[in-house]
């Protein structure tokens, strides 16, 4: 189910009407560009849902989607969170990928958020990760995941340096490298099939042990 949010970004649900959601932010590019679906969190929600039906995934599309305009990601990401809790929900999960994890940090501390998962998180080094505190925060990242032209990526070393930072803070956290694993976890293929990368399903299964603990 698509709506608009305050901010002028769209969203959609998948399951929802409980009290516990996941909402899922999306990578960004230097260009700035209008909003698109995260094929990579797209394919993933497909499959939790399914195994998770009283779970609700609330997807965000941003108004741009570029790291030269993160604050207006962080806007959406926040407007999502809003969203969220006049469904009824009191408990949130917030899953980034790739510049999501940035802004998934940068939006934690609104007090309905309990657990931050990030996917091959852009994670740089002026990033304030103290509204990760009192948060579970999990980091899961591909060994090969690296920039190549014209296609964004985060080297691993920078989630590092995130992961030591926010445990150097007392954050409860945990970080996960999946050998073999790309940046993307899925892409879009033609007519919008989705194509999953190698080594998606162990991202699937990592991030259902998440929620497996968000959940319980």
């Amino acid at each position: 189910m698509g709506f608009r949010l305050e901010s002028g970004a769209d969203a959609r649900w998948t399951n929802g009407g409980g009290h516990r959601a996941v909402v899922c932010v999306n990578g960004g590019t230097a260009a700035e560009l209008p909003g698109t679906w995260s094929a990579s969190l797209e394919w993933l929600v497909a499959r939790l849902a399914r195994r998770r039906p009283t779970l609700g995934f609330l997807e965000v599309r941003y108004r741009i989607k570029s790291w030269r305009r993160l604050e207006l990601c962080v806007e959406d990401a926040a407007a999502a969170i809003t969203a969220a809790r006049a469904a009824g929900v009191d408990d949130v999960a917030l899953l980034g990928f790739s510049m999501g994890g940035a802004v998934a940090v940068h939006v934690a501390a609104d007090p309905a958020v309990s657990t931050v998962i990030a996917l091959a998180p852009w994670l740089y080094p002026e990033l304030d990760l103290t509204p990760l505190e009192g948060r579970r925060f999990a980091v899961v990242h591909g060994s090969l995941d690296r920039g190549l032209p014209g296609v964004p990526g985060v080297r691993p070393q920078l989630s590092l340096r995130g992961f030591e930072s926010a445990r150097a803070l007392g954050v409860d956290t945990t970080r996960t490298v999946i050998r073999g694993g790309l940046h993307p976890i899925a892409l879009r293929g033609p007519r919008g099939r989705l194509l999953p990368m190698p080594r998606a399903r162990r991202w699937e299964e990592l991030v259902d042990a998440e929620l497996e603990r968000f959940c319980a």
